[in-house]
């Protein structure tokens, strides 16, 4: 058995076809999607965080939102950039929304991904300081949240309101919320850093390095070192593992209207420079369910993982995203063993 999510990117724009328009259409239909998503039986609505694009940014009113229509489903993010935030007030943001969904929140957190704006997290108030890399901002900035979260003294108490001497830590605490953080991983070193610092790993359909193999065994090897390094370093209790891919079922005419036609889609993987180094991308799953089940049951990271989060056309609207998930539910998950 295996979880499967949605993963939405929240893309508006007032473009011929496109149903989310404005950013109030993409936020409610997103809301609406989770609800339809829960009554099929999909475990996880997830929504990626992008900063100065026509996207979702600040997640946690969104996922509020989710969790107050919602009962059973998980809500995450895949991912936040920590590079942007302020790790103390982002703890008590994420202890509410956990604490509303009664401790649903699975929280995907990374030092991101290239951004529309140049080093736009400079921005908001953060940079890194003489020797650092930006890197090193967002890992320094989940030390603090992922200490926040678990009830860490982070404030001298004020003597006039206060007859203890502890330091205070950040309130609410969310019971849990600790043991539900993941970290976006693009590499294998990365990988193996997340394993270490006993957090969940969340790989998505782009890893910033290229070996020559194919997506999904260098994605493989990252889910095996990291899984060594979690046993390693004695945590306890099994870690989880997502990856992402796009998977459109060609069930109905209007999936071949807008997915049918030869090279629509990426049915290969591709390389490219990023960041100033190769960077893999992963394929396309599109086709008749069954050459999808043939061709997901060779995905070595697919069967590796526990979660898959499928990225969704989230432009098409709640009810086209609603019929492929319930594709996908109904004709491609019972073929692979997830249902």
């Amino acid at each position: 058995m295996k979880r499967i999510g949605f993963l939405s990117f929240g893309h508006h724009q007032a473009v011929r076809g496109s149903l989310a328009r404005t950013a109030r259409d993409a936020l409610l239909q997103t809301v609406e999607l989770a609800v339809a998503a829960e009554e099929l039986g999909i475990d996880g609505a997830y929504v990626r965080v992008h900063h100065f694009a026509r996207q979702f940014a600040s997640p946690f009113p969104l996922l509020a939102a989710m969790a107050a229509r919602t009962n059973r489903i998980e809500l995450g993010t895949g991912v936040i950039d920590m590079r942007y935030e302020n790790p103390l007030y982002m703890a008590e943001e994420a202890a509410i929304t956990d604490l509303i969904s009664n401790g649903r929140l699975q929280l995907g957190i990374s030092r991101g991904s290239p951004e529309t704006a140049l080093r736009g997290y400079e921005n908001f108030g953060y940079g890194p300081a003489e020797g650092q890399t930006d890197a090193d901002v967002a890992r320094e900035h989940t030390s603090i949240f992922r200490a926040a979260i678990i009830g860490a003294g982070i404030a001298t108490p004020n003597p006039q309101m206060s007859a203890g001497t502890a330091r205070l830590p950040i309130q609410p605490q969310a019971p849990g919320l600790s043991e539900r953080i993941w970290w976006g991983s693009g590499t294998r070193a990365t990988a193996k850093w997340v394993g270490e610092q006993g957090m969940n790993l969340m790989s998505s359909t782009l890893l910033t390095e290229d070996t020559g193999v194919p997506f999904g065994d260098l994605q493989a090897e990252q889910i095996a070192i990291y899984r060594e390094a979690w046993a390693a370093a004695g945590h306890a209790g099994t870690p989880r593992v997502s990856v992402s891919r796009s998977i459109l079922p060609l069930v109905t005419e209007e999936d071949r209207a807008y997915f049918g036609r030869p090279g629509s889609r990426e049915s290969e993987d591709q390389v490219g420079y990023l960041d100033g180094g190769l960077a893999r991308f992963g394929k396309s799953y599109v086709g008749e369910p069954d050459q999808i089940v043939a061709e997901l049951a060779t995905d070595a990271s697919v069967q590796a993982a526990d979660t898959v989060l499928v990225t969704i056309p989230n432009q098409l609207g709640v009810a086209y995203n609603a019929r492929l998930l319930e594709s996908i539910v109904t004709h491609v998950a019972p073929g692979l063993g997830w249902r």
